[in-house]
């Protein structure tokens, strides 16, 4: 015979929606923005090893100045550049717009109905709070980077190998920096979506208790009800009668069949 499991209170509650924490659109959500921070990542490593550099070449006349060259175009680096900016930005963008929805379905016990003074909802609080800032300042610094890089690598697509006065080029590092940056961002981003998936757990199993406790506090302050009074009725052709006149009834049976019999005797003499 097959094997049957137990039906537990999780197999009959709810699934989550698309738009709920801790369903599956969420999970696919933030593992692709995390995956989106390391093309980012690699995108700007990639710009950083291909970065144009500058090289002085001294003139032959007399009295000239030194000029300096591009080493390349700066198309590379500033594409690779281009797609992490935006990549992230949209990555970013998206994952916050998910959560923002998210909170404003969830039910208003999980939002207004804690305790505050309870100390896993002060913990909560301060780790929101600390993603969130922590997850925008990454943000909004590994965006200013990229931007410098795209604004210096674009300035010479064309004539790059001609010698010029004065050229501009990135520090060593700055798009790497931007690149940690952005993978910094992205994992922030999913520490804040845990703590408020945690954050909704722990509402519901407060909820839970709550509602258990006013359950157990209607059932015994109700008064307790008597039982009820069992009526017997009778069936059709069912006449209950005592004991004592079955019995008068035989005796007096018996005395008419004696009278009877005495009576026949007292005629045939």
């Amino acid at each position: 015979m097959p094997k049957r499991t137990a039906i537990t209170h999780a197999d009959l509650a709810p699934s989550p929606q698309g738009t709920e924490f801790g369903s599956k659109t969420g999970v696919v959500l933030i593992v692709s923005t995390i995956l989106c921070g390391l093309c980012c990542f690699i995108l700007c490593l990639i710009a950083e090893a291909t970065r144009s550099q500058m090289t002085w070449e001294s003139t032959h006349k007399k009295g000239g100045e030194n000029q300096c060259v591009y080493s390349g175009s700066g198309k590379l680096p500033l594409l690779c550049a281009a797609t992490a900016f935006v990549g992230l930005a949209v990555a970013m963008v998206i994952e916050h717009m998910y959560m923002l929805v998210a909170i404003s379905k969830s039910p208003p016990p999980a939002l207004v109905s804690w305790d505050p003074d309870y100390r896993p909802v002060k913990s909560l609080t301060w780790q929101a709070g600390f993603f969130f800032v922590t997850t925008w300042i990454c943000f909004a610094v590994g965006e200013i980077l990229l931007l410098i890089g795209l604004s210096v690598e674009s300035g010479h697509l064309k004539n790059w190998s001609r010698p010029r006065p004065n050229c501009l080029v990135i520090k060593q590092g700055l798009f790497s920096a931007a690149g940690v940056f952005a993978l910094l961002a992205v994992f922030l981003a999913a520490g804040l979506y845990l703590t408020a998936l945690r954050a909704q757990r722990i509402s519901q199993e407060q909820e839970h208790v709550r509602r258990e406790v006013l359950e157990a506090s209607a059932l015994y302050a109700s008064p307790p009800q008597s039982p009820r009074l069992s009526i017997i009725t009778t069936m059709a052709r069912e006449n209950p009668v005592r004991r004592e006149n079955q019995l008068e009834e035989q005796q007096q049976s018996a005395w008419a069949s004696s009278f009877a019999s005495f009576s026949k005797r007292s005629n045939l003499v």
